[in-house]
């Protein structure tokens, strides 16, 4: 497994505030470096680990009905500017076989998910590919809802703006009167 180097995130930090023109030495400053290096192991943690590890849990409990978890929070960066976007995710699956899995474990994806600089579409494809390949349920949907800072700090200045991405996979692609029960119940 690869590691931060939190040398060079120290260093790197370090040359922006002096490219920036902020006084190093000054007493808000002078540990500001090594703030952010310790910061960034925890954003960026979710790198070093793999979302599948969080299915590894089942139960047989004869369902195969829609199964709905939503609004779970959740924080990430955006990779083209190193800014945070946050919002909600929902997750939709029908089970194959009365194969269920624990409901807390979708959480857990989205967490080592989210811990990556990343774009939101790719964020939503993985959390949707990680669940199909180890759940294996007859469908998913993903949808993600989320605030960037990159559009409300700099750039085109709309706070409020959300960005809404959706991934499917399995029956659920072709059966559009089951996405929008599952779009209507997220919204509800």
């Amino acid at each position: 497994m690869k590691k931060m180097n939190n040398e060079k995130i120290k260093n790197a930090v370090q040359m922006i505030l002096e490219a920036i023109g902020e006084d190093t030495s000054r007493e808000g400053i002078l540990d500001t470096p090594e703030r952010v290096a310790k910061m960034y192991e925890e954003l960026f943690s979710g790198l070093h680990t793999d979302p599948k590890e969080c299915f590894s849990t089942s139960f047989c409990d004869d369902h195969e009905e829609l199964v709905l978890v939503k609004d779970i929070a959740f924080h990430s960066i955006c990779e083209h500017h190193l800014v945070p976007f946050y919002g909600k995710a929902h997750f939709a699956y029908i089970p194959k076989d009365g194969r269920v899995t624990g409901i807390g474990n979708f959480a857990k994806a989205l967490e080592v998910v989210a811990k990556r600089p990343q774009i939101q579409e790719r964020m939503t494809s993985t959390l949707a590919n990680t669940i199909d390949e180890t759940v294996d349920p007859i469908g998913i949907m993903v949808v993600i809802e989320a605030e960037h800072m990159c559009m409300t700090m700099r750039g085109v200045k709309k706070p409020g703006s959300k960005t809404v991405t959706t991934a499917v996979r399995g029956s659920l692609k072709n059966d559009s009167a089951a996405r929008s029960e599952i779009l209507s119940l997220i919204h509800q």
